[in-house]
């Protein structure tokens, strides 16, 4: 390079090549703006919460429906015509009230000829007793005559007497046995028509309501065959299905509020009544039964209900936003904000709400969590804080 080169406007630069150099320099540098602020390196817009203490009052949340906890169905044991049904769907009948009777055809002549054989039978049985004494009477004559012949015992005659006479009580005894034997199967029988009289109607087994008539007047039922179902109005529960998932810590006998589809604003006292052992593989949901406390004056079955269980609450703990919670690696934690970047945290939950957790351990009071995220989190990436709607 030779000094000329150096000198004083040596080096001319035209505007033109002026603006192409700061329009070069200017798209570098917005490329550097957007690669760092937008692009691949840019920080992740997180919004932020802190670890704070509360107190939590947890719940679970169930949909179900009304369902009787015992249903009774009424029918016959036997097939018959069904003479009347004397209750409709609704009422409401006492225990041992009449409901219904089936026609019973022949029963009465039935019964009626069941009675004559009794009575015959007695009659024989009565006869049969009065040969027996006859009969009694004759050998004790017979057994004198022998003793007072005994010294004629060689020609027999009185000997045969006796024995002849002690056949005809055996027979006679027998004949009484025989008769004895008629009458209990005759009054078997006619008690077994009586019970079957009994049977043709049909009663009610508790104090409840009808919440079906499936029969009618004049149709043929057959033996085990519902007439009616019944239930007990106080033994009315919802069997709710809840999460699996949401269902840890639930017991019998926890308070819980009841929310007919019917009523949306009134809450009705109620508590578990039962777990049922048995789980739905298909929808992950656990059954429990909630139990009126007490049952309202009308309910209807098969109604829509909601259900929301209190489980045992805690005071003054640490708790995050439910949202914060987070699985990185098999492990379940939080996203800790440190110096701008996210750190994964692990920690361990407890009491769980519809929007709250807490710690029981893992973090402090005033330790910064995201909550929400623009996008999926690495550990040690840069993080700013923004306002972002939950995904």
């Amino acid at each position: 390079m030779t000094l000329d080169a150096l000198k004083p406007g040596a080096w001319k630069i035209s505007s033109r090549t002026l603006l192409l150099l700061l329009g070069a320099l200017a798209f570098i540098a917005a490329f550097v703006w957007l690669l760092t602020m937008r692009g691949p390196l840019a920080p992740v817009g997180v919004e932020i919460a802190s670890v704070a203490r509360a107190d939590l009052r947890p719940t679970v949340y169930g949909i179900g429906t009304v369902e009787a906890r015992r249903a009774y169905a009424v029918g016959p044991t036997q097939s018959g015509r069904l003479l009347r049904v004397s209750v409709d769907q609704g009422d409401r009948v006492k225990a041992g009230q009449l409901l219904a009777e089936i026609d019973p055809v022949d029963l009465r002549q039935r019964g009626e000829a069941a009675a004559s054989s009794a009575a015959r039978a007695r009659q024989t049985a009565q006869a049969a007793q009065a040969q027996v004494s006859e009969a009694d009477s004759r050998v004790r004559l017979a057994q004198a005559n022998h003793a007072r012949y005994q010294a004629l015992a060689k020609q027999g005659s009185r000997r045969n007497e006796a024995a002849a006479a002690e056949a005809a009580l055996a027979a006679a005894r027998a004949n009484a046995i025989g008769a004895q034997r008629d009458i209990s199967r005759a009054d078997a029988e006619l008690r077994g028509i009586e019970q079957v009289g009994k049977t043709l109607k049909l009663f009610s087994p508790i104090d409840g309501v009808v919440t079906a008539r499936e029969a009618e007047p004049g149709t043929t039922v057959v033996a085990g065959q519902a007439v009616l179902r019944l239930v007990e109005p106080a033994q009315l529960w919802v069997r709710a299905r809840v999460d699996q998932a949401r269902a840890q810590g639930v017991a019998v006998g926890q308070a819980a509020d009841i929310v007919l589809r019917s009523a949306p604003g009134t809450a009705l006292p109620g508590k578990v009544a039962r777990i049922e052992l048995q789980s739905d593989a298909v929808t992950e949901e656990r059954i429990i039964n909630v139990a009126f406390e007490p049952a309202p004056a009308q309910l209807y079955l098969v109604e829509l209900a909601e259900v929301t269980i209190r489980l045992p609450g805690a005071r003054d703990v640490l708790a995050v936003p439910r949202a914060a919670l987070a699985q990185f690696k098999g492990q379940t934690g939080v996203w800790q904000v440190v110096d701008g970047r996210a750190r994964f945290q692990p920690v361990q939950a407890g009491v769980q709400t519809a929007d709250q957790v807490q710690i029981v351990s893992g973090l402090e009071a005033g330790d910064r969590l995201v909550v929400y995220s623009a996008k999926q989190l690495d550990d040690g990436v840069k993080v700013s804080e923004q306002r972002l709607a939950p995904q």
